[in-house]
């Protein structure tokens, strides 16, 4: 599996591999950074570049299962969750916690999207999609989200592109 993430387009597409990109296996919609993109450490916005997912988090979590510090922490999200914890940025499902390739770009210093905790990850459903709004990760549906975590493997490239 090779995986593209358009910024412009808000849509995250999956491919067989890197070699034949013209024919999409599926395409979701995404919410990247509100921020807008760039790879520095706490500055909210989207790395670009070649990445991998380093990690997958969450394997047989419900949808709605609330994540804090990458570890479920047994809640479902749901509007009195919502309610009481207003300003939580939820993390939700499924995570893909990415790990960029391009030393000095996306990779160590100052601009490492692991150290930074770029993930796709769900998000609640009442988020919109094809918008940026997120606090720099790839937030996608849950639903999604599992058709996507079941198909890829640790160690699948993902481009995020401008």
């Amino acid at each position: 599996m090779y995986l593209t993430v358009s910024i412009a387009e808000q849509c995250l597409r999956v491919f067989k591999a890197e070699t034949e990109v013209s024919h999409p296996l599926a395409e979701f919609a995404i919410s990247s950074g509100l921020k807008g993109v760039g790879c520095e450490k706490h500055s909210g916005k989207t790395p670009l570049g070649r990445h991998q997912i380093r990690a997958k988090i969450g394997a047989h979590q419900p949808l709605n299962a609330v994540f804090v510090g990458r570890r479920p922490t047994g809640e479902l999200y749901c509007d009195a969750l919502a309610e009481q914890f207003p300003h939580r940025d939820w993390i939700l499902t499924r995570i893909l916690w990415l790990s960029g390739l391009e030393k000095g770009v996306n990779r160590l210093g100052e601009v490492d999207s692991m150290q930074r905790y770029i993930y796709l990850h769900g998000t609640p459903d009442s988020e919109p999609m094809g918008v940026a709004k997120s606090h720099g990760c790839i937030r996608m549906r849950n639903a999604d989200l599992v058709q996507l975590f079941d198909w890829v493997e640790a160690g699948t490239v993902v481009e995020i592109l401008p």
